[in-house]
C-alpha cells in the first residue's frame, strides 16, 4: 500500500494568523465573536487559555473583543467601538477583499450576487457591507428561473471556500443567459483553489482519500465532497487521536488532504500511524507525474494520449477494452462513450470492433471516448485560434510577467505589455474578468500546450476600425453637406455657449446666439435634448472638422411684424433694457427696441440719462420716426409730457442765476439743435437767409 499526503496541508495563511493573534492576546477581558475557526481542537485549546468566545455580541460589556476569520457585518464593528470595546479585525485577508468589493460595487448601483452557502457565517458577513439600499442576491448555485436581466448590472463574488468547479458551472450558465453589464470576482481563495485541485487529482490516483478535519469547516467538507465524486472510498476523519489506521491496509493507495482550518500537527498524526502499517509512503512531490505503467509492465501510458482498443464485452457499467500488448481488460465507463444514450444490447454485436480512446486518468487509467470528440473540437478551434481568431478568457492568476488563464487544455499567458494599450501597473484587478483576446504564439507540444495571446491587439484593432468608419462618415457627410444647406438634426447636448447636434452622424454647434433673434441664457430656453428641428448650415469647414449651424435664422425675425403694427405718431408702453450716454433703449415688444435720445427724455435739460432714469423702468413714449430699412425706431418721452410754462430767459441761464453763479455764456454757433425727428443736425448760417444763428437765438 502506498500513502500519499497532498502537499498543502495545515493552517491557511488567514487561519494561521488569525489563530497566533489570538493566542497572543490571550487573557482577562478578551473575548472572540463567534468561533474564530471551525476546528473544534483550535477553539478548546483558545478556551483553556482563558479567552471568551461569545455569540451574543451584547455579552461584549468591555475589554477586547476579536474579530473571527470569517469577518462580520460593518455595522456589528462599528457597533463594538461606539461602546468603548477595543476591536483587534482577525478577517481573512481574501474575505476582507470581498467586504470592500461588495462596497464599492453596491454603492456604484450593481446589484450583487454572492456565490456561496446563505447560512454561512462569512457570507451573512459579507451581506453586512452591501448599501444598505440593496439587498443582494444569494445562490449555492445557478437558478435558471430567476430573471437577472431585470438589473441593469451585475457584480458576482464567490465565498471564499466556495467550490471552483460550482463557481464556473455558475458563471457559465449566468453569461448564457445575461446580456447586460457584469463584473466578475473570483475571490475563491487560493489556497482553497489549490487544495480543491489537488484533491481531485489524489482523488482519481487514489483508490480511498481520507479527509482530516472538523466537520462544521466549510472547505473541509468541500474536500470531502470532491473526493466523494472522484473516487469510491471517501473517509471524513475528526478525531484524529481515535484514528485506526488498521483498516485502510487493503487499499492499494491513500490519499490524506487537509481542510484550512485542519491544525498540521492532525494531519500529521493521521499520516505517522499511517506510515506504521503500510509498505511505502510518498509524498506528492517524490511521485512521478503523468506516467503509469500497467501490471505486467509491457505498455506505459501518458495522460492525454490516444489509443486504440478492441472491445471484448459490454457490461451494465461501460465496455472492457483490451489494449494490445496488455493482458488485461479496461473499462470505458458508459458515461465516457460518444453517445447519446448507452444500450448494452447495441454495442454487444460490436464485440471485436476497434475504438479509439484518450486517456484522461492514471492510476488506474481512465479512459473516454468521449474526450476524443472534444479534443478535435478543441483542436479545430486552435486551428482558427491560429489564424487569427479573437477568443474570451477569464483570467485565473498572475505573474512577474503578465496574466494567466485556460482555454480548454490549454494555458494562455497574456503579457503584461499585451493587457491594453497603455502601461498597466496592477496586474490583480484582471483576476477574474473575461479579457477578449488574439493569440500571438502558439504551443501544441504534448507536454506545453500554451497560447500567447494578447488584448491590446484587438484594442488597436477596434480602434483603428473605429477611426476609419468615423474618417468615412466625415467624408460622407462633407460631400452632402454645405454652407447655406437647410438640415435635420437632434439635439444630443447642451453646453452654456450653444447646444451640439447630431446632423447624418456627425456633430454640429448651434452657437447660443444663432438660437434666438430675442437672445437667450441657456440652450434648453430654445431646444430640447434628443429631439429633431431644421437648421441652417452657416458654416462648414471640412479641413478644421467644424461645422456651425443656426437655428434662428429659420425663425421669423421680429421686425418683420413692425410694418403695419406701428406707426409715427403711435403712443406705446415699454421697460428701459439699456442705457448709453445718448440715451435709452426701450423695449417696445420682445426683439424690438427703440431709442429715446437724451433730448427726448424731459423738457429740462439732462446731463446724463441716468438722472432721472433706470434699466428696468417702465415709461410712456410716442414714435416719432421708423427707419424700416435700418430697423430703427426712434421715441419721445418728452412728447407725452406737459409742456413746462414759458419763460423770456433761457433755461440755461435762468438756472445759472438761480444758482447764483456767472459762467460764460456758450457759443450759440456750435449749438447741436435737435430736430422733432429725434436726430442731431448741424445747422449753418446760410440755411436762414443769411442771418445768423445767434440773432435768430436771441430772437
Amino acid at each position: 500500500m502506498k500513502v500519499i499526503l497532498a502537499k498543502n496541508n495545515g493552517f491557511c495563511m488567514g487561519v494561521k494568523r488569525a489563530v497566533s493573534q489570538a493566542k497572543s492576546l490571550a487573557g482577562e477581558n478578551v473575548y472572540i465573536y463567534g468561533e474564530l475557526v471551525h476546528n473544534k481542537l483550535v477553539n478548546d485549546e483558545l478556551l483553556s487559555m482563558g479567552l471568551k468566545i461569545v455569540d451574543d455580541p451584547l455579552e461584549v460589556k468591555s475589554g477586547t473583543v476579536i474579530i473571527r476569520s470569517h469577518g462580520t457585518t460593518k455595522s456589528q464593528i462599528e457597533d463594538f467601538r461606539n461602546r468603548g470595546i477595543n476591536v483587534v479585525d482577525c478577517t481573512c485577508p481574501f474575505v476582507a477583499k470581498i467586504h470592500q468589493i461588495v462596497q464599492e460595487y453596491s454603492k456604484k448601483g450593481y446589484q450583487i450576487v454572492i456565490v456561496g452557502d446563505k447560512n454561512h457565517p462569512e457570507v451573512k458577513g459579507i451581506i453586512g457591507w452591501v448599501d444598505e439600499t440593496q439587498k443582494p442576491l444569494i445562490f449555492d448555485e445557478f437558478d435558471q428561473k430567476y430573471d437577472f436581466n431585470q438589473h441593469e448590472k451585475v457584480c458576482i463574488v464567490a465565498q471564499t471556500t466556495c467550490n471552483e468547479a460550482k463557481f464556473d458551472i455558475f458563471l457559465s450558465f449566468f453569461k448564457k443567459n445575461y446580456i447586460k453589464t457584469v463584473e466578475v470576482f473570483k475571490t475563491i481563495c487560493y489556497t482553497t483553489r489549490e487544495r480543491q485541485r489537488e484533491t481531485v487529482q489524489l482523488a482519481k490516483k487514489c483508490d480511498a482519500m481520507i479527509v482530516v478535519g472538523d466537520k462544521s469547516s466549510s472547505n473541509t467538507k468541500k474536500l470531502y465532497d470532491i473526493s466523494s465524486k472522484y473516487s469510491k472510498n471517501a473517509f471524513f476523519v475528526s478525531d484524529t487521536k481515535t484514528f485506526d489506521a488498521s483498516k485502510y491496509v487493503n487499499f492499494l493507495k491513500v490519499g490524506i488532504v487537509s481542510g484550512a482550518s485542519t491544525p498540521p500537527e492532525q494531519s500529521m498524526e493521521v499520516f505517522s500511524k499511517m506510515e506504521e502499517v503500510v509498505t511505502e509512503v510518498k509524498t506528492v512531490n517524490e511521485m512521478e507525474e503523468a506516467v503509469a505503467k500497467l501490471e505486467d509492465g509491457q505498455q506505459k501510458f501518458k495522460k492525454g494520449q490516444k489509443i486504440v482498443a478492441t472491445i471484448s464485452s459490454a457490461t451494465d457499467e461501460g465496455l472492457a477494452l483490451y489494449i494490445k500488448n496488455t493482458k488485461k481488460e479496461i473499462l470505458l465507463p458508459k458515461e465516457e462513450l460518444d453517445c447519446e444514450k448507452y444500450n448494452k444490447a447495441d454495442y454487444a454485436s460490436k464485440v471485436g470492433e476497434e475504438i479509439e480512446v484518450l486517456i484522461i486518468g492514471l492510476n488506474p487509467v481512465l479512459l473516454s471516448e468521449k474526450a476524443i470528440r472534444a479534443l478535435a473540437e478543441e483542436e479545430k478551434e486552435i486551428e482558427e485560434i491560429k489564424n487569427g481568431k479573437i477568443f474570451s478568457v477569464t483570467i485565473d492568476g498572475t505573474n512577474k510577467g503578465g496574466l494567466t488563464a485556460r482555454y480548454g487544455t490549454y494555458g494562455v499567458f497574456i503579457p503584461s505589455s499585451q493587457i491594453r494599450i497603455g502601461f498597466v501597473k496592477e496586474l490583480d484587478k484582471y483576476v477574474g474578468k473575461t479579457l477578449r483576446v488574439k493569440a500571438e504564439r502558439v504551443e501544441t507540444a504534448e507536454r506545453r500546450k500554451q497560447i500567447v495571446a494578447s488584448q491590446r491587439v484587438v484594442l488597436e484593432a477596434e480602434k483603428a476600425q473605429k477611426e476609419a468608419e468615423k474618417a468615412q462618415k466625415e467624408a460622407a457627410f462633407f460631400s452632402e453637406v454645405h454652407t447655406g444647406d437647410i438640415v435635420k438634426g437632434k439635439v444630443v447636448r447642451f453646453a452654456s455657449f450653444g447646444a451640439f447636434v447630431e446632423v447624418n452622424g456627425f456633430d454640429c454647434l448651434a452657437h447660443i446666439s444663432d438660437l434666438s433673434w430675442t437672445g437667450v441664457k441657456s440652450p434648453a430656453e430654445v431646444l430640447e435634448i434628443n429631439k429633431e428641428y431644421e437648421f441652417k448650415v452657416l458654416k462648414c469647414d471640412e479641413e478644421t472638422k467644424k461645422v456651425s449651424i443656426g437655428y434662428k435664422q429659420l425663425q421669423p425675425r421680429p421686425w418683420e411684424a413692425v410694418p403695419g403694427k406701428y406707426s409715427v405718431g403711435d403712443v406705446i408702453t415699454g421697460k428701459i433694457v439699456r442705457i448709453v450716454d445718448f440715451g435709452v433703449f426701450v423695449e417696445i415688444e420682445k426683439g424690438v427696441d427703440g431709442l429715446v435720445h437724451i433730448s427726448q427724455i424731459s423738457h429740462e435739460w439732462l446731463e446724463k440719462p441716468t438722472e432721472g432714469l433706470k434699466v428696468g423702468d417702465e415709461v410712456t413714449a410716442k414714435i416719432i420716426s421708423i427707419d424700416y430699412e435700418k430697423e430703427k425706431i426712434t421715441l419721445s418721452i418728452k412728447a407725452c409730457l406737459p409742456q413746462p410754462e414759458a419763460t423770456n430767459k433761457p433755461r440755461r441761464e435762468k438756472q445759472e442765476q438761480e444758482e447764483g453763479e456767472e459762467k460764460p455764456k456758450r457759443n450759440k454757433r456750435r449749438e447741436r439743435p435737435i430736430a422733432d425727428d429725434g436726430e442731431v443736425h448741424e445747422w449753418k448760417d446760410s440755411d436762414f437767409g443769411g442771418a445768423s444763428i445767434a440773432e435768430l437765438l436771441n430772437k
